[in-house]
């Protein structure tokens, strides 16, 4: 059975912890849910005439099934927040450099303010490109530049 197209696709994927959001150190992360930054992308990808699949995981292999998924389907990008596993995951790395659906690398703070083990992002240096420190905002700068490809 064949697929639906997928190009208008967007997938969100958001990693551990990230389920917390509004509640988990909110002078970091901000006051907005994961609810929230979804109903905020699904209006701003109506508008864009996109598809938002918003999908969160405290496991690293989900992430990595997601988004041999979204290129498997021909999704238009991936927009991921990999959260702590931005700084561990070589294999989030290399499943990002497996595929060409291109993958944007977005964080609510900014890494290279925090802590000096938050510095390195595996994500970053696969990914298309990153946006980070502007809160949700960030990904719906992801989305419109997702919108471009």
């Amino acid at each position: 059975m064949r697929m639906p197209d997928a190009s208008n696709l967007v997938y969100v994927l958001n990693g551990p912890n990230l389920n917390l959001l509004g509640t988990r150190e909110p002078e970091i992360y901000g006051h907005d849910t994961l609810d929230d930054i979804a109903g905020m992308l699904e209006e701003r990808g109506r508008e864009l005439g996109l598809e938002i699949d918003l999908r969160q995981s405290n496991h690293e292999g989900h992430l990595v099934d997601w988004i041999q998924e979204a290129a498997s389907r021909g999704a238009r990008a991936v927009i991921i927040n990999a959260a702590g596993l931005t700084h561990t995951s070589v294999v989030l790395h290399d499943t990002i450099k497996g595929v060409k659906t291109p993958v944007i690398e977005v964080h609510l703070s900014n890494p290279q303010r925090r802590e000096s083990f938050r510095h390195h992002s595996y994500i970053g240096s696969a990914a298309r490109g990153t946006i980070v420190g502007f809160g949700a905002l960030g990904y719906r700068l992801a989305l419109d530049a997702a919108a471009t490809f």
